[in-house]
């Protein structure tokens, strides 16, 4: 078995689900202190948090990732049973077996290996290790970053280990990621009987119009590295189950996926335009999860790239695509952040899997690219 593997399977089978750790950070804090890492234990409202830093001098690389996981739903419908770690037709079994306890498992035994052939290595290794990645995300990386920030403890390059791969290991590297802003919307009607219309106001007619303008709205043209600007409505909720009564409200929720095209103000500036030209009777609480962000092509892009094409033998694709990841808050300190993972094919899902190949593969393209940086 390899080492890669191996540390996999461990970490499969702590059973952290949001914000849970179960130990998974302990775990990894004893193999980094082995290769000579300060180790820091962070621990900000029910969530536990790992710094490791390895080398005082600059450039500072990171390695990002979580150790929670999402719920795995009803066991009976797993193959497996999702926190004992299976292997079977060349893949490993287990809930974030991709997402993402492979990616950390390969990031450290890629660091053993690299630590072990160049201990004098230039520059600094950190790994910085949430447990509330798939939960709120309020008191993990962001308040990592805080207290690194109150440290001046600039990052200079970050990867992060979500699993960014379509088809093949390697085949998509995320070098930025859209913007979320979402939204609840209410809109105030008066509640009446449906044989009575003209004694009530009917929220959901009053919407209508509105509704249909929202969709039909071009947001953006996008750009070279990012689609157009998305909004999608998620939940729509009104009445009181009765057939016979007019609601007096209509709670609509939304969220825009965001280009560097447009600003969060610029958006919530033409919604609120768009419903005050039809004169609604509203109130809106706006959510902002991530501003988006670009690592334009440099020396941290270029690393990654690069040992793709060494180890792979193909070169990526760089993608802004996907939802929000941690690098949101990473990316605004002014460091460079790419991610790359596993195949995403399974994630969340039921009878979650990786390759497990594919576990050595990424811990080469890791070490591979802590050579070209580091070395």
């Amino acid at each position: 078995m390899s080492t890669t593997l191996e540390l996999a399977k461990e970490l499969i089978s702590r059973k952290s689900v949001t914000p849970a750790d179960a130990g998974c950070q302990t775990l990894i804090a004893e193999r980094l202190t082995t290769l000579g890492f300060e180790t820091h234990h962070l621990r900000f409202g029910e969530v536990d948090n790992l710094w490791a830093r390895r080398g005082q001098t600059k450039p500072l690389f990171v390695f990002a990732g979580h150790t929670d996981v999402v719920p795995s739903g009803p066991e009976s419908d797993w193959r497996y049973p999702p926190f004992i770690p299976t292997e079977a037709d060349g893949r490993l079994y287990g809930r974030g077996a991709a997402d993402m306890k492979g990616s950390i498992a390969a990031m450290l035994t890629a660091c053993e290996r690299f630590c072990q052939q160049y201990p004098e290595h230039h520059g600094a290794i950190g790994f910085l290790i949430t447990s509330d990645e798939e939960g709120p995300a309020v008191d993990g990386t962001v308040k990592v970053v805080d207290w690194l920030q109150q440290r001046q403890e600039n990052i200079d390059w970050c990867l992060v280990g979500e699993p960014t791969c379509t088809a093949k290991i390697g085949d998509v590297i995320k070098n930025g990621r859209r913007g979320s802003l979402g939204a609840t919307l209410t809109i105030k009607g008066t509640q009446g009987h449906v044989a009575y219309p003209h004694l009530a106001k009917n929220p959901i007619h009053l919407f209508a119009p509105a509704l249909n303008e929202l969709v039909a709205q071009q947001w953006d043209q996008g750009n070279d590295f990012f689609p157009p600007t998305t909004f999608q409505i998620s939940n729509l909720r009104s009445g009181t189950g009765a057939t016979n009564v007019i609601p007096g409200d209509l709670t609509v929720m939304f969220n825009f996926r965001f280009s560097t095209e447009v600003t969060e103000a610029q958006l919530r500036k033409r919604v609120e335009s768009l419903l005050d030209k039809h004169q609604l009777d509203y109130s809106i609480e706006w959510q902002l999860s991530g501003q988006p962000f670009l690592t334009a092509r440099g020396e941290l892009v270029e690393a990654a790239r690069g040992a793709v094409k060494d180890i792979c033998g193909y070169a990526p694709e760089l993608s802004t695509s996907g939802g929000t990841s941690d690098g949101r808050f990473i990316a605004p300190v002014g460091a460079q952040v790419v991610e790359l993972g596993p195949l995403n094919a399974t994630i969340h899902k039921v009878n979650e899997h990786v390759g497990i190949g594919d576990l050595d593969r990424l811990s080469d393209i890791y070490e591979r690219i802590l050579v070209r940086l580091l070395a």
